[in-house]
């Protein structure tokens, strides 16, 4: 009998457990956590959250195609099933790889000096670049400018912040 109850108290901890990590999995995903690389929130920047599911069926958001690809050059060993970003119009996922996309303009980027977004209607793009300028890209070159602006970019984010830790220290 002891053995039976103790059966029955590991299947339960079991499926509380791994229901409490589904929920966190959803959370974090849904933009109730912040981006794992930045800390920016999804319901401030899902004009460009990133969402990224892997085969090992891990599923992780980001706030921008910048620390999207910073994920992916660091999973060299998981292989992504599924990328989606966020329309820049409806703010709602689209398929990262068949968006249409706007590399570069003169609307700042989100932790990017070259801005890329991503649009789920080629008209809404092409009406983007009338309006802001830049290029119309698929999915490959968007990702492809991120990682050449990589460096550029990451150095950028990094005097920011030191400027803004000074400026808060000067106000204590």
């Amino acid at each position: 009998m002891t053995v039976k109850r103790s059966a029955i108290v590991i299947v339960l901890f079991l499926l509380v457990f791994g229901i409490s990590s589904v929920a966190v999995a959803e959370m974090h995903t849904h933009g109730k956590d912040g981006c794992p690389f930045c800390g920016m929130e999804k319901e401030k920047f899902g004009h460009t959250w990133m969402t990224i599911e892997y085969d090992d069926g891990s599923k992780v958001g980001f706030c921008s195609i910048h620390c999207a690809a910073i994920d992916l050059a660091t999973k060299i060993d998981k292989t992504p099933v599924k990328i989606e970003v966020g329309d820049y119009v409806s703010k709602k996922q689209v398929d990262a790889e068949k968006a249409s996309w706007v590399i570069g303009g003169n609307k700042p980027g989100v932790m990017s000096k070259r801005a890329k977004w991503a649009f789920g209607k080629k008209a809404d793009a092409e009406a983007f670049i009338k309006e802001n300028g830049g290029t119309l890209a698929f999915f490959d070159e968007a990702m492809k400018a991120a990682y050449e602006d990589m460096y550029g970019d990451t150095k950028m984010i990094r005097d920011k912040r030191k400027t803004m830790k000074m400026k808060k220290m000067e106000y204590k």
